[in-house]
């Protein structure tokens, strides 16, 4: 209990090091926006508001990039919320929920988008009828009408990028709000007006490759009771990593127990893998290489091993109990470390994917998850050209 009270203050204290509020600032919607690397969840990215007087044109349109399955993308809303639309994507496609008055209606269709390329997105609204096109062809078209609902609109538009304004339980289908992508050459409803934003913008690469991206700075949290478990004791719990990479791969910290997996700066790409361990404190370290790796860290009862090679033996130590009781399985760099300061430690690199007892691990679903991670996509240069 006294270890996941420590666990809960270190996630208050790394919201507190992560918050990246600055004072509200006007920006342009039509410039190049990154609509992913924040500590919040639903709260927009940015925000605008109008009033509908102002309105000669229910439309809006802009092109967008992702790798990323599922998020939200753009909002808006009338009657301080209580008519609203978002458009999101779920396993790719394009999605629409609308409310008004007692309606919810969630419609989804067209293309799969999230193949890493621009595409062009418009949003419109013609009477009763709202339509989402998709590289300038209608791929929905959702009709809706109540004696409820009311067909002059007076008052004040909102519109917001990346989050919502209401609460989201709202939604007729729910889904996990956080988007890695990018908007581009945005234009909305008719508006010259700039987007406010309490964030501080990060840029968007121009080339990006399928990966989860690790600048070296900040790392992801999970706890392991949350993640797949043991199948078989002979098989025990299999971490698989694809990627490039320097810096610490892993890390797990459980009571008066931790396991780091570093790498070694300077390491030449033709070096086979190379072990370090440190004897006598329950604690090890691992050089890796720089080149193209394919990792299988594997936990067994009573020992760890990377690559079929034990790397920690003790058999006063029980894994599997420790692993579904609940450990902090952290990637990236170690819990306790600076989250906010670069570090040897800090792992910088791509990794294609990760792996747990075979299934592929979302970094989104983390329990604390650093702003600067990007969880579905890398630059597309080689790792040694990189920052």
């Amino acid at each position: 209990m006294d270890f996941m009270k420590k666990v809960a203050a270190l996630v208050l204290l790394c919201c507190f090091n992560w918050i990246c509020l600055v004072l509200s600032e006007k920006v342009s919607g039509n410039q190049v926006i990154n609509i992913a690397h924040r500590p919040s969840t639903w709260a927009p990215l940015m925000h605008l508001s109008a009033n509908l007087s102002d309105i000669t044109s229910i439309t809006s349109h802009f092109e967008f990039r992702t790798y990323d399955p599922e998020g939200i993308i753009f909002y808006g809303d009338t009657k301080d919320g209580q008519d609203w639309f978002v458009l999101s994507l779920r396993d790719g496609i394009p999605e629409v929920q609308i409310g008004k008055a007692n309606i919810l209606i969630s419609v989804m269709g067209g293309p799969k988008i999230n193949d890493g390329a621009w595409h062009k997105l418009e949003l419109r609204s013609e009477g009763k009828y709202v339509i989402v096109e998709v590289n300038n062809k209608v791929e929905l078209v959702v009709g809706m009408h109540s004696d409820q609902t009311e067909d002059v609109l007076l008052g004040v538009i909102r519109l917001a990028l990346g989050g919502m304004l209401v609460d989201q339980n709202r939604l007729l289908h729910p889904f996990k709000p956080e988007m890695d992508a990018c908007i581009r050459e945005g234009h909305w409803l008719n508006l010259s007006t700039l987007w406010e934003t309490n964030w501080e913008l990060s840029p968007c690469i121009s080339e990006i490759k399928k990966g989860i991206y690790f600048p070296g700075t900040g790392l992801a949290l999970f706890n392991t009771s949350d993640l797949p478990g043991m199948e078989t004791e002979e098989k025990g719990v299999t971490i698989e990593v694809n990627g490039s990479w320097h810096g610490t791969l892993l890390s797990l910290k459980s009571h008066g127990f931790k396991y780091m997996l570093p790498g070694t700066e300077g390491l030449e790409a033709n070096k086979d893998l190379t072990m370090e361990l440190k004897k006598g404190s329950g604690s090890s370290n691992t050089a890796l290489p720089l080149k193209p790796t394919k990792l299988t860290f594997t936990i067994l009862k009573h020992s760890l091993m990377i690559n079929n090679k034990p790397v920690l033996e003790n058999e006063n130590m029980d894994f599997f109990s420790m692993w579904k009781e609940g450990m902090i399985l952290a990637f990236g760099g170690a819990p306790e470390e600076n989250q906010e300061s670069k570090s040897l430690h800090h792992l910088h690199g791509c990794l294609e994917e990760i792996l747990i007892q075979g299934k592929e691990i979302n970094l989104d679903l983390a329990f604390l998850k650093h702003r600067s991670i990007s969880s579905h996509s890398c630059p597309a240069k080689p790792m040694n050209e990189l920052n």
